[in-house]
């Protein structure tokens, strides 16, 4: 069956809709919601000395925020202009001047007095520097003898002891591809990206559920579909301008459903700055919220599926697309066995949500032609995420939701361009074109010219734990090439990340800008290397959507605070290559970005026309409109798989609270403003269910302390309407609380989710010398794997 086109833009309803609005008084005056407008003003007059490259960026760059993938104004779901609060606050990062040299290399301590956000807005790095062990203070270098000092440390090393990452800051699909290339180049298969550690049980679940590791739908088939599920998502914050997107399907008559344990604001009420009606009087979001427990999920869909078994004993075909699973889908037999043993009374418990609820929208799904699945971290950052979204694949397969118009499965990437980094290959498990086995490891061979390193490589949260194993171990990492990131700010357990950092010889920190993890010492030298934005990448850049659009981004002119020594992140390690292996390097050279894209193109199959983006706007979508287009997926016989999963055991004991991060006003681990403006909630805040309060006692803004045998976590009790059981704090202030090496069995992503007791901070301050604390001995904490 030949691929169906996207077929561009569509246009957006004239007709205003007054039943979706929030109120009738203009723009929410008082009701607490984002002040959009006075942000934009702010955001104008940070970017006023280099205001003219700011304009030049929003309005011909593809933006380097979110992964809807915005190019200059416009997009490929909806006609007409979209800006948001998320792009003009990344926005400084592109247009800054370079950070006074007095401040730069002043007194470390001076600089540790620094949050990650003051160090942002200090301004960018200028130069190569270095600091070595014992010294105070950072120091300038050339990039000859920066480049030469990392190029000999990796010559001391083993490849196994050596690791590369790459964040989520705005890189391009080049970058990621010379990466990728360059580090099996040199040896080493520790090479992972900020995009793994999000969504990788999404690809890993896809894969074996349908055979593909990408969204299978489009935007546009938001609107128009029955029933759009978003699960642990809140795209109005991460993804605002989808909430246009999210306005135009429910004047179609899509209803919106949410399931989530906090009954989020801005998946409640939003209002749209890109769009008159919307800005004026806001839009209801969400038709209807099932505050689930964290964790309950699964739990909640076996209800789901338990019902539709029930509906299909009484009436065959009432529930189950019987034609669809017949032509394209294995393992209902084995399905039914599996949910039909759940008791109700088990998946109530787990889920949290009552029989009557969970037939509802079991019967809503059951009468919907069509539906669209989208899931982000909610389901994803589990130690059983994996089973999580296989079990949404499952629904999808029983109804036929998929590889049509108005239905599908939807991984919600929260960073442009994070879908291209694994399919770049910036990843240990994969290669451009597929997985790191068998076949294409011997077709990337004969693309490349050289040998792979045939050893598993780790992710970045074993790689950290490995910075501490014994000096003779042939796996200790010693030098750690960072392109991006704050390991301090995104990992779990920060004392720890902090301890293995320090104990790394070498680091190297390629970025924009300074944060808290560049400030770590380590045993020999922390080195700094300047990058060049997205947006002065010489011969522009390519980077891939949630929806698979491969768009192009053109070298912008203009920057009255060019940072002069500031280099492309893939010719710094195309230099790295040169320097370590001389006599090969040649075969990692590219002399412009075109050539990087035409070996991606070869590389990658999928990406076959990457080639020929070469100016603003051209774009192209992989795959076309539908993956498993027809209901064919790309497996080994063509079909389908339903995979029967477990309820998890959240081994909870009575009397604890489970525990899940969120995002405030932020992008990734750069907070933008301290308190959330959709819910007034400030950074050490708790949501609490009311009833949950009630009982420990606990008033609105009453100091508490979160505990257990990892960390401790003092704030302020917020009470809020959450699942009762569930609390909210914010990411990454929460981290401390969270253990280090507790992965998710298929992608090895680590679990930000954790079983806590609460109680008053002064019942807690008064007992804690007696009794808590002397049960944590540090030097355990010390031992990798311990």
């Amino acid at each position: 069956m030949g691929q169906t086109k996207h077929n561009g833009p569509m246009k957006k309803a004239k007709m205003p809709a007054p039943k979706h609005w929030v109120s009738p008084i203009p723009f929410g005056l008082g009701k607490i919601k984002p002040k959009h407008i006075r942000d934009t003003m702010k955001v104008a007059w940070d970017n006023k000395d280099n205001i003219g490259y700011a304009k030049n960026i929003i309005t011909k760059g593809v933006c380097d925020g979110c992964a809807l993938g915005v190019s200059g104004l416009y997009d490929q779901t909806l006609t007409g202009p979209h800006i948001c609060t998320t792009r003009l606050n990344v926005l400084r990062l592109n247009t800054m001047p370079a950070i006074d040299e007095e401040i730069l290399h002043s007194d470390i301590d001076e600089l540790r007095k620094y949050s990650s956000t003051e160090l942002r807005e200090l301004g960018r790095i200028p130069y190569p520097m270095i600091r070595r062990k014992g010294e105070k203070k950072f120091s300038r270098l050339t990039w000859d003898n920066a480049m030469d000092m990392i190029a000999d440390k990796m010559k001391q090393l083993d490849p196994k002891q050596y690791s590369f990452y790459l964040t989520s800051r705005g890189i391009t699909n080049e970058s990621y591809y010379v990466a990728g290339k360059v580090s099996r180049f040199l040896g080493t298969n520790h090479v992972d990206n900020a995009s793994r550690i999000c969504h990788s049980p999404s690809k890993t679940a896809l894969k074996r559920s349908v055979g593909v590791g990408a969204s299978t739908a489009n935007y546009q088939d938001w609107i128009g579909t029955d029933v759009l599920l978003f699960w642990g998502s809140v795209a109005s914050n991460s993804s605002p301008v989808s909430t246009k997107y999210m306005l135009e399907a429910k004047k179609k008559g899509t209803k919106i459903i949410v399931i989530n344990p906090y009954r989020e604001p801005a998946m409640d009420k939003y209002w749209i700055p890109s769009n008159t009606e919307s800005a004026l009087f806001g839009t209801k979001v969400a038709d209807d919220f099932y505050q689930i427990n964290i964790g309950g999920d699964i739990a909640f869909m076996h209800g789901i599926m338990k019902h539709w078994f029930d509906m299909e004993e009484k009436e065959y075909g009432s529930a189950i697309n019987h034609e669809f699973v017949k032509e394209h889908v294995n393992g209902l037999d084995e399905l039914k066995q599996n949910v039909n043993t759940q008791s109700w009374e088990e998946i109530t418990k787990s889920s949290g949500v009552t029989k009557e609820r969970i037939i509802e929208l079991s019967e809503l799904l059951a009468t919907s032609k069509n539906a669209v699945f989208a899931w982000a971290l909610g389901l994803t950052m589990h130690s059983f995420a994996t089973d999580n979204i296989s079990q949404v694949a499952n629904l999808a397969l029983l109804r036929g939701f998929l590889g049509r118009k108005y239905s599908g499965l939807m991984p919600f990437r929260g960073h442009s361009s994070v879908q291209g980094s694994g399919e770049m290959g910036a990843d240990p498990f994969v290669l451009p074109g597929g997985d790191f086995k068998g076949e294409n490891i011997k077709r990337i061979e004969n693309l490349w010219g050289f040998e792979l390193p045939k050893w598993q490589g780790d992710v970045v949260g074993v790689t950290l734990e490995n910075a501490l194993l014994p000096e003779d171990h042939e796996r200790k990492i010693k030098l750690y090439y960072l392109s991006g990131g704050n390991f301090l700010e995104t990992m779990p357990d920060p004392d720890y990340v902090e301890r293995a950092l320090s104990a790394l010889d070498v680091r190297v920190h390629q970025d924009i800008i300074l944060n808290t993890s560049t400030l770590v010492d380590a045993k020999e030298a922390v080195i700094v290397l300047p990058a060049k934005t997205r947006y002065e990448q010489e011969g522009g850049g390519t980077s891939t959507s949630t929806e698979r659009m491969v768009y192009f981004s053109p070298e912008i002119e203009g920057n009255k605070n060019k940072i002069e020594e500031a280099r492309a992140e893939w010719r710094i390690y195309i230099d790295l290559a040169k320097r370590v292996k001389p006599d090969t390097a040649h075969l990692v050279d590219f002399n412009n970005g075109q050539a990087i894209r035409e070996e991606m193109a070869m590389a990658n199959p999928s990406y076959e026309g990457v080639q020929h983006l070469k100016k603003q706007g051209d774009v192209f979508q992989w795959g076309g409109a539908w993956l498993c287009e027809g209901g064919v997926c790309p497996t080994s016989d063509g079909r389908g798989n339903l995979i029967p999963v477990e309820i998890p055991d959240l081994q909870k004991k009575p009397g604890d609270f489970y525990l899940t991060t969120r995002r405030g006003k932020q992008f990734n681990s750069m907070v933008y403003k301290e308190k959330d403006p959709l819910n007034g909630a400030e950074r050490y805040d708790v949501l609490l269910n009311p009833e949950d309060a009630r009982e420990l006692r606990i008033q609105d803004e009453e100091a508490i302390v979160l505990y257990n045998q990892y960390g401790i976590f003092q704030g302020r009790a917020k009470i809020d309407d959450i699942a009762s059981g569930n609390l909210g704090v914010h990411f990454p202030e929460g981290n401390f609380l969270l253990p280090k090496g507790r992965y998710e069995k298929f992608s090895k992503i680590p679990d930000y989710n954790i079983g806590v007791k609460v109680e008053k901070a002064e019942k807690f301050n008064a007992r804690k010398d007696t009794q808590y604390l002397e049960k944590r001995i540090d030097d355990l904490e010390d031992t990798p794997g311990a």
